[in-house]
């Protein structure tokens, strides 16, 4: 083969780029990376943008650093405004390739587009490398994957299962093919503002302040917030303050670029190993590597259940999913009436970030008192989400609602008692008690 497109998906990076390597391992002349936008237009079934402007802003700083990244080797990356299954089909016909690398991405909608391409008669190479520890690695097929998160993860520890090391960027890659056309060509900047669109406004309440100072969306920032964290001796303190809900230091907040893979999960946790070495281990470093066990957790339950997970029932038996259009708008808009939940709402909407412990309660009061349908909630997060991740957040809805893995059949979180716990003095309520 001369030429090889490499299709960027999740993983917006250059180190411990696993699919990239097995590009550059084929032997072709010519390598082509390419990044597909999603539709900014796109709706859901609910009515409401798909993407909404936290995740635009956030995405197209992330491919602004990943084009920059490319460039400093000089590589030009295609930044196509169009679907995958008709913009790779068509660039492989002008160009003259017939195989495109890719991640592995195992929800349904990016296995149709695997599908799609194929069935186009390309030849598209998978590589699996969004997870802590590989699926083939662990003491189970994954079609064995324990039904419950706890065992998962008392197995794993038992055997002293542990990553593989990270890999480095590749020292070099292949040039692009020669005279690839002008209609694929187009300015990047120019369609990279199409994806950003309007910025959303800076709020200085916010808990993640992306719009503000460091905080920015690809690789540099990731690698540079991680080392900065680690330097700090912040895991040490990450068990005893994960459940805060206000700051930028409660919690890592590795989860913006891990979900875009501009953070490897195997590049943070080696860094925290280290620090470990250094600093000692803690209950605090612990905790770190058991919320990345959950975040693989939700990979591999995709990969057994597949199109199961996306069910109404999930993965329970069949009963009715009720819904009330009414109350999803008030939950939506912070206007429900119960004051912590409000705030919370409030708070994505402005930020797009939300704590875990209020994403659960949020999620919680949608399903079980006020009785809507939790794919509804699921899609909320997903427009509003700057860290969406569609593995998480579709693991946890279902966990919520009692249609996962949850083995207390659902959750249902006293935003009274929470509040009471969580937010004792009110802070946090009176900080967002308004939009």
């Amino acid at each position: 083969m001369s030429t090889v497109l490499f299709w960027f998906r999740n993983d917006l990076r250059l180190h411990d780029q696993s699919a990239l390597h097995a590009a550059c391992q084929l032997g072709a002349q010519h390598l082509l990376p390419v990044v597909c936008l999603p539709d900014v237009q796109a709706t859901t079934a609910w009515g409401f943008a798909r993407i909404g402007p936290h995740r635009r802003a956030w995405l197209a700083n992330t491919i602004q650093n990943l084009l920059k990244g490319l460039l400093d080797k000089r590589i030009q990356l295609l930044i196509l405004n169009q679907p995958a299954t008709s913009a790779l089909p068509a660039l492989a016909r002008a160009v003259g390739a017939s195989t495109i690398v890719c991640e592995d991405i195992a929800a349904p909608e990016e296995q149709a587009e695997v599908a799609a391409l194929r069935a186009a008669g390309l030849q598209v190479r998978t590589v699996w490398h969004s997870s802590l520890l590989h699926p083939q690695h662990l003491p189970w097929p994954v079609q064995r994957l324990p039904a419950v998160f706890t065992p998962f993860r008392q197995q794993i520890e038992q055997v002293g299962l542990q990553p593989a090391a990270p890999l480095p960027p590749p020292a070099a890659l292949p040039p692009a093919p020669p005279g690839v056309p002008n209609a694929w060509l187009d300015d990047s900047a120019q369609t990279l503002a199409a994806l950003a669109g309007t910025p959303p406004a800076a709020d200085a309440r916010s808990a993640f302040p992306y719009l503000q100072g460091a905080l920015h969306g690809g690789e540099a920032a990731a690698l540079a917030h991680l080392q900065q964290y680690l330097a700090r001796g912040l895991p040490h303190s990450y068990k005893r303050t994960r459940n805060d809900l206000l700051g930028l230091d409660y919690s890592s907040k590795w989860s913006p670029w891990l979900t875009t893979g501009a953070l490897s999960p195997r590049q943070a946790m080696a860094q925290l190993r280290q620090f470990e070495a250094e600093h000692g281990a803690s209950d605090g470093s612990y905790w770190l590597w058991f919320e990345l066990l959950w975040r693989d957790y939700f990979r591999f339950l995709h990969l057994q259940h597949g199109p199961a997970l996306y069910r109404a029932r999930g993965l329970g038996p069949a009963r009715a999913t009720p819904h009330d259009d009414q109350r999803f708008a008030a939950w939506c808009a912070g206007r429900t009436g119960q004051p912590l939940v409000d705030a919370a709402m409030r708070e994505l909407a402005a930020t797009g970030y939300l704590s875990n412990r209020l994403r659960q309660v949020a999620a919680s009061y949608l399903i079980h008192d006020l009785a809507c349908d939790w794919r509804a909630g699921a899609a909320w997060f997903e427009a509003q989400l700057l860290d969406y991740d569609v593995y998480s957040n579709q693991g946890n809805w279902l966990y919520i609602a009692g249609r996962g893995t949850d083995p207390r059949g659902g959750r249902r979180f006293d935003p009274i008692q929470q509040a009471a716990t969580y937010d004792p003095d009110g802070a946090y309520q009176r900080l967002w008690s308004r939009p």
